[in-house]
């Protein structure tokens, strides 16, 4: 008889092998992936644009220009491109992001051919009409004041500006008159310049024929092959404010709580170690963090540590939520927990659940063809070696508990960590 008290065996995940991509290089300069997947007729198409917020000029620009793309083109009104998108049953939206802007189709695979000219419209010849434009912008003006009145908004801005600095991309902060100032015309020029289909990365996967990769190749295959680069940066600095920052929110009660540090890049040799270190502290739902701060004090529904990778810089951070009263002791046990890790060895037991729980949660994550493509992307976009994840399965597997301690007397220091409270007036 099955005993329910009893927990099933757990065998590790010894390795991981991404299904093979195709790559095909195309006249113009762009590069075209293919993952094949036939378990359901239904197709991925994404348009990976050097497009982000490292890119702009001006603050905005990107993210009007990404959000501006489906307003209409020189063939189709806005209307129109929402019609047939929602005839056909299929989704089309661009996202900005800090680095790359993706335009991503999803559709039926019988579909794809009459919606391929659709998105090469969109990609291509996009207008920018004025009327559209301004109320874009007068949205945005109106959502960005509505989330500054947020505890949680105004930290994490905080954070990003004290921590990367307000002249380098991902610090710099938003700002309403400057934004104001934006006209079609620099958008179109940021668009002409970064939205060129030879400088793109391009992700197919799906039940893909070779009737598909013909037709995705021909319709993105042609246009200039110029690739544009961004002007270089100097390394992320951090200002030269207090470490402990406040932003007052007035009549609030509660406050939002950042705290974290710039952070080793995904090809540096601490990486996947580093990955470990973090979930034990916060990064799931029975980490240090959680079971001290939500359930041991009650200061917070939830906490979280996580890291952030980039291509120009990585962060990692501590984010929660607490109570105004509760701001300072639990900032107090946030500094508690990263000690005890520098001062004590992590118990076997603890080490090897968060280890089968990284393992179990990585190979869930690859359960259809769309989230095998997400990690093949991040390899390409990141400039990852193609042994990334297996490495990665094996180093979780292989770290000791005294490695995870010396790492965090190297990375946890409380005394190296940025920190930002939005709160009610003191």
């Amino acid at each position: 008889m099955l005993d329910r008290q009893v927990a099933p065996p757990v065998q590790p995940l010894a390795s991981v092998i991404l299904p093979a991509a195709d790559v095909l290089s195309l006249p113009n300069g762009a590069r075209l992936h293919i993952l094949r997947n036939d378990a359901q007729p239904v197709i991925r198409l994404q348009i990976v644009f050097p497009a982000g917020k490292w890119y702009e000029p001006q603050l905005g620009v990107s993210l009007l220009a990404a959000r501006m793309l489906l307003e209409g083109t020189s063939s189709r009104t806005a209307r129109q491109i929402a019609d047939t998108v929602a005839f056909y049953g299929a989704s089309l939206e661009c996202e900005q992001g800090f680095d790359r802007t993706a335009l991503t189709l999803y559709c039926l695979t019988r579909h794809i051919e009459v919606l391929l000219p659709l998105v090469q419209d969109v990609a291509t010849e996009a207008t920018f009409p004025t009327t559209e434009f301004e109320l874009l912008k007068s949205r945005t003006v109106q959502n960005v004041r509505i989330e500054r009145q947020k505890t949680s908004y105004l930290a994490a801005e905080r954070f990003s500006h004290n921590l990367f600095g307000n002249s380098y991309p991902y610090g710099v902060t938003f700002d309403e008159n400057s934004f104001k100032k934006l006209t079609p015309d620099i958008v179109k020029a940021f668009y002409r310049t970064f939205y060129q289909i030879g400088s793109a990365e391009i992700f197919l996967c799906g039940d893909i024929s070779d009737r598909h990769e013909q037709l995705v190749a021909r319709a993105f295959g042609q246009g200039s092959a110029d690739h544009q680069e961004s002007a270089e940066q100097d390394e992320p600095h951090i200002l030269t404010v207090a470490q402990h920052d406040y932003v007052t929110v007035e009549q609030s009660l509660q406050a939002s709580l950042r705290i974290g540090r710039l952070w080793p890049s995904p090809t540096h040799p601490d990486a996947h170690h580093l990955q470990v270190l973090v979930k034990v502290l916060g990064g799931y739902f029975g980490s240090r963090l959680m079971k001290n701060i939500r359930e041991d004090k009650g200061f917070t529904y939830g906490i979280y540590s996580s890291i952030a990778p980039r291509e120009h810089a990585s962060m990692f951070v501590i984010g929660t939520d607490v109570n105004a009263a509760s701001a300072e002791a639990a900032i107090e046990e946030v500094h508690n927990e990263l000690r005890r890790l520098q001062d004590e060895s992590i118990p076997i037991e603890e080490l090897q659940t968060v280890k089968t729980y990284m393992a179990g949660k990585f190979a869930n994550e690859l359960s259809t063809v769309f989230e095998q493509c997400d990690k093949y992307k991040t390899v390409v976009l990141l400039g990852l070696p193609n042994t990334h994840y297996s490495d990665f399965l094996r180093q979780i597997n292989l770290v000791s508990s005294d490695e995870l301690q010396q790492l965090a007397q190297t990375y946890l220091s409380p005394e190296n960590m940025i920190e930002v409270v939005a709160g009610p007036v003191k």
